[in-house]
Order: C-alpha cells, then sequence, then structure tokens
C-alpha cells in the first residue's frame, strides 16, 4: 500500500453529503412514502425546481449518476442512424467507458481549446457529414461547467440555441457541475435562462453536496413520451428513489443548492490567488471550483508526497497541469497548508 496522503484535491464527491442532507435522510428514514419517484420529497423537490426554472411545463426525473443521466436520455432521443456532436474533452467522450457508443451511436468529437463549443466548431462537423453515407448529427452535447472548468456565458448558450433550431438539431447541457457554474463571478446565466434554449439537461446532485443522485430536465415536449418506460428499462427507475427526491427538496430549499456551490468556488479562488502570487500559471482560466495550475515537474512529485491529486496534461518536458478540486467541505486549513509547502519549496 502506498502512503497515506494528507489531504485530497482529486474531486468534489471525496465527502459524503451535506449535513443538511444527512439530517434530513435521518429524519424520514422510517417514514412510509410511495415508490417510483411518486413520494412526496420527490413531489415536492419537482416543484422547486420548476419554480427555480420558472417553467412549469418541464419534466423531472431524479436518477443516480451522471452517466446514467447522460446515457438514458441521450439513447431514448437519437434514431439508429443519428450522432452527437461534443467537445473531445466532452464527459461522453472520455469518461463514461463507451456508454453512448454501446447503445449504437456515434460521437463527433470536436478539438476545443478551453472545453467549450462554438456554433464554428458544430458547423464543421455538419458540413463533413453530408449523405447516407454517414452518420447524421442530431444532438448538440456540452458541459456547464466543461470538463476544463470553463463556463458557458448567456450569449454564448443563445447562440448554440439558435443555430442548434435552424439546422433541427437538439442542444443537450450535461449539468454535473452546474452549481459551480451558476454559483462563479463570472456567470451571467440564471437558473430560469436553461429551459429558454436548452431541450433537456440535468442538474448535478453527486458533485454538489448530495449523498448521489441528479435531476434529468426534460424541456422540449418531443422529448417526454414515455420517458418512464425508458427510465425503467435502463435500470433507472429505483424503488426507493424518495431518497433522490428527498435530496433535491433540501438542495432546492433555502437555496442550499447554490450556497454549497458559491462555497467550493470561493475556496477555489483562495487557491488560486495563492497560486498566482507564487507566480504560477493556470492552463485554463480558473472560473469555478476546477482549477487546473501549470507547475513544473519536479515541483508537482514533491507536492504528491502529501497532497492527491490529478496530472492532468503534459504541457512540456518540464511543466504540467495538475487538476484541483474544491467542495463545501474542503478544510481552509489545508489549503493554507497547501499554499505554504508551494512557497516553501
Amino acid at each position: 500500500m502506498g502512503r497515506q496522503k494528507l489531504y485530497s484535491f482529486k474531486n468534489d464527491y471525496i465527502v459524503g453529503m451535506h449535513p443538511n442532507i444527512l439530517a434530513k435522510l435521518q429524519e424520514t428514514n422510517s417514514t412510509q412514502t410511495d415508490c417510483y419517484g411518486l413520494d412526496f420529497h420527490s413531489t415536492k423537490a419537482k416543484e422547486l425546481i420548476s419554480k427555480e426554472l420558472q417553467d412549469d411545463s418541464v419534466d423531472i426525473h431524479f436518477v443516480t449518476t451522471g452517466t446514467q443521466a447522460n446515457l438514458t436520455v441521450l439513447s431514448s432521443i437519437l434514431r439508429p442512424h443519428e450522432s452527437i456532436i461534443a467537445a473531445e474533452t466532452g464527459h461522453i467522450a472520455v469518461h463514461e467507458a463507451g456508454a453512448i457508443e454501446s447503445t449504437g451511436h456515434k460521437i463527433n468529437t470536436v478539438a476545443v481549446n478551453n472545453g467549450k463549443l462554438t456554433v464554428k466548431d458544430i458547423e464543421s462537423v455538419l458540413k463533413s457529414h453530408c449523405d447516407e453515407h454517414m452518420v447524421k448529427p442530431k444532438l448538440v452535447f456540452i458541459s456547464n461547467l466543461t470538463e476544463l472548468g470553463s463556463i458557458y456565458l448567456k450569449a454564448e448558450l443563445k447562440e448554440l440555441s439558435a443555430f442548434c433550431k435552424k439546422n433541427d438539431l437538439l442542444l443537450y447541457l450535461d449539468g454535473a457541475r452546474l452549481g459551480y457554474a451558476l454559483a462563479s463571478d463570472d456567470n451571467d446565466l440564471a437558473f430560469s435562462d436553461l429551459p429558454k434554449y436548452i431541450d433537456a439537461f440535468y442538474i448535478g446532485g453527486t458533485k454538489n453536496g448530495a449523498m448521489l443522485g441528479e435531476a434529468i430536465v426534460l424541456v422540449n415536449p418531443n422529448l417526454k413520451k414515455d420517458f418512464r418506460h425508458i427510465l425503467k428499462q435502463k435500470g433507472a427507475l429505483p424503488s426507493k428513489s424518495r431518497f433522490l427526491g428527498l435530496q433535491f427538496f433540501e438542495l432546492f430549499t433555502n437555496s442550499l443548492f447554490l450556497e454549497i456551490s458559491k462555497q467550493a468556488n470561493l475556496l477555489a479562488r483562495k487557491l488560486v490567488d495563492g497560486i498566482t502570487s507564487a507566480g504560477y500559471d493556470f492552463f485554463s482560466r480558473p472560473s469555478a471550483n476546477l482549477i487546473f495550475p501549470i507547475f513544473p515537474n519536479a515541483l508537482i512529485e514533491k507536492l504528491s508526497s502529501k497532497f492527491d491529486f490529478y496530472v492532468w496534461k503534459k504541457i512540456d518536458e518540464g511543466n504540467s497541469a495538475i487538476r484541483f478540486v474544491t467542495t463545501w467541505a474542503t478544510d481552509i486549513k489545508m489549503i493554507d497548508l497547501f499554499l505554504a509547502e508551494l512557497k516553501n519549496i
């Protein structure tokens, strides 16, 4: 076994759940409820989310993981010959073990600099897929936060949406870290903007204080029919779905969802300021709780003896980008200790 690290900055699901959720789970543990997403807390959670989105027409379904959300929604949308356009860093293209491809749908990936797709990127795929001898691009997949920690601004989302509508494409958003994007100081999107521009998306709970769980939001009416049948077929309709709904009920009560995100972003900003003052740059512009400082490899080796993090990308022979992630539970004393180690080394 390797040496136990002093502290981990590897991800935002390294601790259990926010204390408010744990308390609510304990409080309601012996309460009898309906099952399969029809319980009181799931119903109330859907009402709270709809209110936040300012759209009562959306359909909301709770599932356990982001991969399950992506797989279930995307496979239900596409016809056999249709494909998905995504950034080459997109989660479905890199970290979901070919879940989408296993359903028979190709992912047309595009090289991007900051994790964000543009109209020009999508246009290039459409132009190169011009007849029936190729797959037909039908859906555009984006993430907010992106896998590189960047966020989509309202003007960018609006432009993507308009282009997709003009070209008969669906726009889908992976919201595993949506809370951190909306809580970013750089952000100008509101929850209520999402149904205006996106056909379907999910709100991430697992990486935002929940024990586990994601909330799928179907906006486009054409995507809603028989979706509970599809959930059941994919193993995504648990009998005890009360535990998913209850967590989102708590997250969307008294703005806890965004408070959790703001706390994590604030802690990330402390790291960013300290790393910047020590004279180091970043692989991508820090906007939220996912940051990518560039350090000399020798420094990374020394830091990794005490702290856990991902080495993300080789920059050149002597330097690499590492990934740091903060959460609501990140210990500020450990941030201070890391920054002190950084300066001492």
